[in-house]
């Protein structure tokens, strides 16, 4: 009856489009590589081979790739590596060779940029669709450990080995005639005393706030614009991963010893009069190493251990309902995605969903190139035929081109013209909307330092006014003896 039952559920998802799939990853060795299970009935649906991903150096990008920052090994000569593979399609992946090792890596939520740390405390910024290294710079002394962007993606979140986390402003990290400098520095947050675990921004109920955890024991609540420690709360055992539930309401933390901590998130200052003492926290038992990562998906939660296994949860009943074996070695990466994202696309649905991913630049363009790096087409080009990309070239060879073109008056001139202004249109559309959202926060930041203040001075002003009544009914006091005494 229960497999009838779990079969007619499996069809019903099928049908809906709402199967889930579960990556995994090891940084054991190259040939361990990505393994791919289907999360409802576990049956292992894809293996990738050539894969060591760093911790927290594999992400899922737009749902139709896999970027895995490569492990450097101690003493091991060369600079780092990043592989990109296309979900719908079995392929070689794209393989980027940065200047340095790469650990942690991240990216907006729309995709268009991906986000890498170093050890040396080096962090870059790509755009996906052409490749360019925007900007890198020095932002931490210490080896970065963990990446992540803001929910609006106005801001970048970075934390490292020391404890440290720093925001930093996307509109000062993409302004192009700023990149020779070091970018404006949002806030440094230095609460932590060991190395940062995880990272999440949430909304926040009058400002978004961010989640970090640490090896100190402790995860922190920050209100994200102001910069200030809201919550702190301390754990029995060092935190390695963090994850909220799809309604943001509970806060579940993986530590070092295997367990996974289940607590209320409270988002207010710890001296809200309305504030509730902190709660016990749920315990889940069900690994025997250290917790690696924690997702959530449609059937619950999922955590993964460097004991060679990830379980998904029935986290309510604090049940395992289903345990996934890894015996090529220790989980140390996992995402969720959709199932769907590995079937083969038709021709429409590419047409539709179109997404490019170019070879990440090793080093940042000369700033004459800043207009962007786009297809070139051959002078003889007709614009009755589709011809394939030819490669990627600077914008000044890009201008050259186009002048000579000119100079023939050929269709090629009028089609990379066009496809120039449409690059330009849509970096102003991007920077436009980074500012409006990072002018929002700023409204909101100055309101609230105007109530601060009215307030402070109606505190200020509040006393000397009750002051004077006593003041003036004790003279009225005073007369009225002197009155009464005989002359």
């Amino acid at each position: 009856m229960r497999e009838n039952e779990g079969k007619s559920r499996e069809k019903e998802m099928d049908s809906c489009g709402g199967r889930e799939a579960l990556v995994v990853c090891s940084d054991r060795s190259m040939s361990v590589g990505i393994t791919v299970w289907d999360m409802v009935c576990g049956d292992q649906l894809l293996h990738i081979p050539t894969c060591a991903a760093s911790p927290r150096g594999l992400l899922c990008l737009r749902e139709q790739f896999l970027v895995a920052s490569q492990i450097h090994r101690h003493g091991s000569i060369g600079g780092g590596a990043i592989f990109v593979w296309p979900l719908n399609k079995p392929q070689s992946p794209l393989r980027n060779y940065p200047m340095e090792a790469i650990g942690p890596v991240s990216c907006s939520k729309d995709g268009v940029y991906v986000v890498g740390g170093a050890p040396s405390g080096n962090s870059y910024i790509w755009e996906v669709a052409d490749g360019r290294l925007l900007r890198t710079w020095h932002g931490h002394q210490k080896s970065l450990t963990s990446l992540a962007f803001s929910e609006d993606d106005s801001l970048l979140i970075s934390g490292s080995d020391d404890g440290m986390i720093r925001v930093w402003s996307m509109i000062s990290l993409l302004d192009i005639a700023d990149c020779g400098r070091f970018p404006s520095l949002f806030h440094s947050l230095l609460e932590h005393t060991s190395s940062i675990t995880g990272l999440l921004s949430i909304s926040g109920s009058s400002s978004p706030v961010l989640v970090s955890s640490s090896l100190d024991g402790t995860c922190k609540v920050w209100d994200l614009v102001r910069g200030r420690l809201l919550r702190s709360r301390v754990f029995p055992a060092a935190i390695t991963a963090i994850v909220l539930d799809p309604g943001k309401q509970l806060l579940f933390c993986g530590s070092t010893d295997g367990r996974v901590f289940v607590t209320m998130l409270y988002t207010g200052p710890a001296g809200d009069p309305f504030d509730v003492p902190e709660d016990q926290p749920v315990v889940l038992n069900g690994h025997n190493g250290s917790i690696t990562a924690l997702a959530f998906c449609r059937s619950g939660l999922v955590s993964a251990s460097t004991d060679c296994t990830a379980c998904l949860w029935d986290f309510a009943n604090g049940v395992i309902i289903r345990r996934f074996n890894h015996p090529k070695g220790a989980i140390t990466n996992m995402v969720v995605i959709p199932k769907s994202s590995l079937l083969s696309v038709t021709n429409h649905q590419r047409f539709s969903n179109q997404f490019r991913v170019s070879l990440l630049d090793k080093y940042p363009q000369p700033g004459n190139s800043s207009m962007g790096m786009i297809t070139l087409l051959p002078s003889s080009c007709s614009h009755r035929v589709h011809l394939p990309t030819t490669g990627f070239q600077s914008a000044v060879s890009l201008n050259q081109q186009i002048l000579d073109l000119e100079q023939e008056r050929t269709p090629g001139a009028i089609q990379m013209k066009l496809e120039t202004s449409i690059e330009n249109r849509m970096w102003a559309a991007r920077m436009t909307k980074h500012v409006m959202e990072m002018n929002k926060h700023l409204q909101s930041r100055l309101l609230d330092l105007m109530q601060n203040r009215l307030l402070l001075s109606a505190d200020s002003t509040t006393p000397k006014k009750r002051k004077k009544p006593m003041i003036e009914s004790s003279r009225i006091q005073e007369e009225e003896e002197k009155s009464q005494l005989p002359s």
